[in-house]
């Protein structure tokens, strides 16, 4: 029976092999191999992966790049990787916009006005893309705007509503940014990282008009304040182009998914893939988890997907996977040879910078040697310091993709 530092070496092994398999130079040069773009190219990149993906245009394309706008979040840019490709670069605010979010959008529109007359314009967008980048409607100040996205993120709404009001409101989401591109054509490569790979989700639609807003809209429970925004921007709202460009997902959960089943066949071990997205509430999805993993057959179980968390009043430290690895934990706890991997494949996991947690049977045991309590530290949201103390957070930094969530359990 395989023992409990092979189940926490093989889960980062195939999570690791996951991440490659989703890295967004690797895939972002993959497609344009397959289908290949003939003279020059301006790059507009958004997004948490938005340098690995120009990386791999570049490696693509070499001096048909005739330049470019990236822009990503604090901690994924490395200047130097950049150096000489002629890319500028604007670091915007996440998981909340800031004002580096307010100037990139404004530098975003000025771009797509001076582009270069004979490039053509290839979109790379990834998860973040949301919050890195915005031009409110009128009147909306970034007080009110980042008030907004703080009550959307601790809503417990699924992305896909959250990003539906966070259209409302902007002038580029939803298909806005079209306006600016004035009919010219574009090529748009993305990484999902929303259920369904819906592309009018991913980084709320910057490139997909949505049709039917304002009746999704009206069936959520929104505070007055911020349903008032909501009608002030749909009635600012101008007509859309019909559609965008066709969005071509080079990377997703299910790519993920797959290498990690490959992964864990070539060591040896049984496998198995669930088909249905884990998503709903993070505590109660980290107890099915591990309950499935202690009733299931032996070997590798995976999952992926992106469950909600409510926050209390004054949330602790932690993220959506800490708290569901917390969670599982509780279930796992006096339980031998067991373990449950849950991790953003970008490397963050909330406002932290851990990626997630690796827990196992004994990781409630060091979490009350810490003098701390697990169920105390799922109300108060504050999973990162127990799974600090229990030595079970993950940190991997910036990934270079963001495809969801992957959950990873084993029992031998």
């Amino acid at each position: 029976m395989a023992d409990a530092a092979f189940a926490r070496r093989l889960l980062l092994e195939v999570f690791a092999a996951a991440l490659r398999a989703t890295e967004g130079r690797a895939v972002v040069g993959q497609a344009l191999v397959a289908r290949p773009l003939d003279g020059p190219v301006w790059i507009c990149a958004i997004g948490k992966a938005a340098q690995s993906m120009v990386l791999g245009v570049c490696d693509a394309l070499g001096p048909r790049v005739v330049g470019g706008l990236l822009i990503t979040k604090p901690g994924h840019l490395h200047p130097p990787a950049l150096a000489g490709l002629g890319i500028e670069s604007l670091i915007g605010g996440h998981p909340l916009p800031d004002a580096g979010s307010l100037a990139a959008g404004r530098r975003l529109i000025v771009a797509l006005g001076a582009l270069p007359s004979q490039a053509e314009v290839l979109f790379l967008l990834s998860g973040g893309a949301s919050s890195l980048v915005e031009v409110p409607i009128a009147g909306l100040g970034l007080a009110d705007l980042q008030r907004m996205n703080q009550w959307l993120l601790g809503s417990g709404l699924p992305i896909d509503a959250v990003n539906r009001v966070r259209k409302s409101v902007s002038r580029i989401k939803g298909g806005g940014l079209l306006s600016e591109l004035g009919g010219r054509p574009a090529r748009v490569l993305a990484i999902s990282d929303v259920p369904g790979d819906d592309p009018g989700v991913i980084g709320s639609g910057l490139l997909v008009p949505e049709v039917g807003l304002a009746e999704a809209i009206a069936r959520l429970d929104l505070p007055t304040w911020l349903s008032d925004w909501v009608e002030r921007g749909l009635t600012e709202g101008g007509p859309l182009p019909r559609r965008g460009p066709r969005v071509e997902l080079v990377a997703t959960l299910e790519t993920a998914k797959s290498a990690a089943a490959e992964a864990g066949r070539r060591a040896g071990v049984a496998v198995r893939v669930d088909a249905q997205p884990v998503e709903g509430d993070a505590a109660l999805a980290g107890r099915r988890l591990a309950r499935a993993v202690l009733a299931g057959p032996g070997g590798l179980s995976i999952a992926g997907g992106e469950t909600t968390l409510r926050l209390p009043g004054a949330p602790g430290r932690g993220g959506r996977n800490q708290h569901l690895a917390l969670a599982a934990a509780i279930e796992l706890a006096g339980h031998a040879d067991v373990a449950l991997l849950s991790a953003g494949t970008d490397g963050t996991d909330g406002p932290t910078d851990d990626a997630g947690a690796l827990v196992d049977g004994t990781t409630l045991e060091r979490v009350r040697d810490a003098g701390l309590d697990a169920e105390q530290g799922l109300r108060g949201a504050d999973s990162g310091t127990l799974l600090e103390a229990s030595g079970d957070l993950i940190r991997t930094g910036p990934t270079g993709t963001n495809v969801m969530d992957l959950i990873l359990g084993w029992r031998g």
